[in-house]
């Protein structure tokens, strides 16, 4: 059965209740992985969505800040949470389909403005948060498995606008992109959008401290999808919805899908 997988960092639920409806109605994907949704659970406007068909729902919340939910047409079961780095946030949530894929939706924290844990502790909590989710893997490889979300690192030089500016900026140094590199390795985990588009510059998210964004085009991919390797070559269809970017009050992050034959 082909199943269309999308993931947005939407942050905040309740402000853009509105744009999670557009892209619903527009879009229509079975499953919408949403991080940043900044509301409790009880806060979110899950009543609208299942208004919409998406019946099924697993989240995690928190007042103001982080947060994770799974948005389904298809039934889902709670397949619990991970708090990597002991930080008590809403970071991660997991669901399960009838057809035994569980999904992992993640949203790895963003590691503040130097790239420095000495001197910035949310860096620091950053590369810790990547490598227990290294460590995990390792000890749990997955199976029949889907990991999205906004890890917040661009790890190749074409998921970036400027390769040789970005080394030092947070979001592609070569610690969190080498970090990266070994969590998905520990797991098997195949990068889903680049087997689709292997070729070229590929980005998720443009600052809001661009006027102009659009065509500025100083963007990086930080939105991921990727499998187990069990179910890597089932996946197809990649694309990232880059309109979505200029919607009415945006995320400065867009939407990326996939499609899975399950």
């Amino acid at each position: 059965m082909p199943v269309t997988l999308a993931t947005w960092n939407i942050n905040s639920i309740r402000l853009r209740e509105t744009l999670v409806k557009r892209l619903l109605t527009e879009e229509a994907p079975d499953i919408l992985c949403l991080q940043e949704c900044k509301s409790p659970v009880e806060k979110m406007p899950l009543e609208t969505f299942r208004g919409l068909g998406y019946g099924h729902v697993v989240a995690r919340g928190q007042k103001g800040y982080n947060g994770v939910a799974i948005l389904s047409k298809l039934p889902v079961e709670d397949a619990g949470d991970l708090d990597f780095a002991g930080l008590g946030h809403a970071r991660h949530v997991a669901a399960r389909l009838e057809s035994g894929v569980t999904i992992h939706n993640f949203y790895v924290p963003a590691g503040g403005d130097i790239p420095d844990r000495a001197v910035n502790e949310k860096f620091g909590q950053k590369l810790d948060y990547v490598r227990e989710m290294r460590d995990f893997f390792r000890e749990n490889r997955p199976e029949r498995a889907i990991l999205v979300g906004d890890l917040n690192i661009a790890p190749r030089e074409d998921d970036v606008w400027s390769h040789k500016q970005l080394l030092k900026v947070v979001s592609h140094t070569p610690i969190e992109v080498e970090h990266l590199a070994e969590a998905q390795e520990a797991g098997g985990w195949v990068d889903v959008t680049r087997a689709d588009i292997p070729e070229g510059k590929l980005y998720s998210w443009w600052s809001y401290r661009a006027r102009d964004w659009d065509a500025a085009d100083k963007g990086r991919r930080l939105d991921h999808v990727w499998a187990s390797p069990d179910i890597a070559l089932a996946a197809h269809g990649s694309r990232i919805l880059r309109a979505a970017r200029g919607w009415d009050q945006p995320s400065d992050h867009a939407p990326v899908f996939a499609c899975f034959d399950l």
